[in-house]
């Protein structure tokens, strides 16, 4: 059903630019008030994506999120969140991978997406917080370096409350920040996502302490790598800002799909205004909440802001190719070979399933090199293409 497309560059902010404008490069600050050195001149500081496709691929937790794990799409699974990951993720066409980062008791950036580990002794299940732990504790659990005998073998908690081991074609060891700075392909950007508990109230001075310890990581050995920030945590989003002007950040939201207490979390609306009133660059939505209500990338986009998306239906090569042809700038996916294998096509391929509509929008996107994105009629056209996608 593909058409060829003309993505939308010429008036509202790509990924890959965002960093150019209204950015400054105050010297940043560690706990004891010592400037930390970004490594790098400050016009390759914060460079993004400088190909020449504009429709942004991530790959999410590297190579896909092991919670589809028995999903018969994806046929092998390479344990999330690890080098081997995000190594495999890499040699796709994508320009990012996602990743989530936890500061653990002793103030070292790890990579790891839940915030409470599971384990077994004694045939009990050992449950503690990812950020109670020493680094030493953290990276005892599960696979070792050069052995085979797990210890500490790895459990997973679903959001139904079932609790399962976690089995995968492809395991590996858990890893730090600093291992993925310094064991992944260059070519690569990163997402490196703040994770914090949505049912904790965090005081700034936490969040800080945080957000510096991943900086002095980040700024220690970026070496000219692209770098985006992100968090669903409002209050660290803004604060990520604050603490540094040399890469982007962009607010995470599901767009009302949960309801919070804080409701700058629970709407659009208001992510637009947190964004606008700490200075970030853009917005990573649920996919669902988009292409429920799609006049909101035209309200985004207005308000200079980039938009990304994420969410399960990002793995379907119909509902990605509709957020390209809306002005969507990205998407986050777990299927990272046949996505970017799909977005690869959509410039290249034009097919016509002989209605006249698709004739005409073809006709028009082609001759009028538009800037501007598609109209409610043909938004409307192509939402009913996969209308079961995107109500279910």
């Amino acid at each position: 059903m593909a058409l060829k497309a003309i993505p939308i560059s010429q008036v509202v902010p790509q990924i890959d630019e965002i960093h150019v404008e209204n950015v400054t490069f105050p010297s940043l600050y560690n706990n004891n008030s010592t400037p930390l050195s970004h490594g790098e001149d400050e016009d390759d500081v914060g460079k993004m994506n400088n190909n020449n496709n504009k429709f942004v691929v991530m790959g999410h937790r590297g190579s896909g999120t092991n919670m589809l794990q028995y999903s018969s799409c994806h046929e092998k699974t390479i344990k999330e969140n690890t080098l081997r990951s995000f190594n495999e993720a890499a040699k796709f066409n994508l320009q990012f991978i996602e990743f989530d980062v936890q500061v653990t008791r002793d103030s070292h950036p790890v990579i790891f997406h839940d915030i409470f580990i599971f384990t077994q002794q004694e045939g009990k299940l050992i449950e503690k917080r990812v950020t109670d732990l020493t680094l030493e504790e953290f990276l005892s659990y599960g696979p070792q370096n050069g052995s085979t005998n797990v210890e500490k073998p790895l459990f997973r908690k679903m959001k139904d409350g079932r609790i399962f081991k976690w089995k995968v074609e492809e395991d590996d060891r858990l890893c730090t920040l600093q291992d993925v700075f310094e064991n992944v392909s260059q070519s690569v950007g990163f997402n490196i996502e703040f994770k914090f508990d949505d049912k904790r109230n965090y005081k700034d001075e936490e969040l800080v302490r945080v957000i510096r310890a991943a900086l002095q990581v980040v700024f220690k050995y970026a070496k000219g790598r692209r770098i985006m920030f992100s968090s669903f945590q409002p209050d660290a989003a803004q604060l990520i800002r604050k603490e540094q002007t040399a890469y982007p950040v962009f607010f995470l939201t599901n767009g009302g799909s949960e309801i919070y207490p804080d409701i700058r979390r629970n709407s659009l609306d208001e992510a637009i205004k947190l964004c606008l009133e700490g200075g970030l660059q853009g917005i990573v939505s649920e996919v669902k909440a988009i292409l429920r209500n799609p006049r909101m990338i035209a309200k985004i986009k207005e308000s200079n802001l980039s938009l990304m998306t994420y969410g399960q239906l990002n793995n379907e090569k119909e509902v990605v190719y509709l957020q390209y042809m809306m002005g969507v700038d990205g998407v986050i996916v777990d299927f990272v070979e046949e996505i970017t294998s799909a977005v690869a096509q959509f410039s290249k391929q034009v097919h016509h399933d002989g209605k006249e509509h698709l004739l005409l929008l073809e006709k028009r996107l082609l001759s009028e090199q538009r800037i501007t994105p598609c109209s409610e009629d043909e938004i409307s056209y192509f939402r009913r293409l996969v209308p079961e996608l995107i109500h279910s």
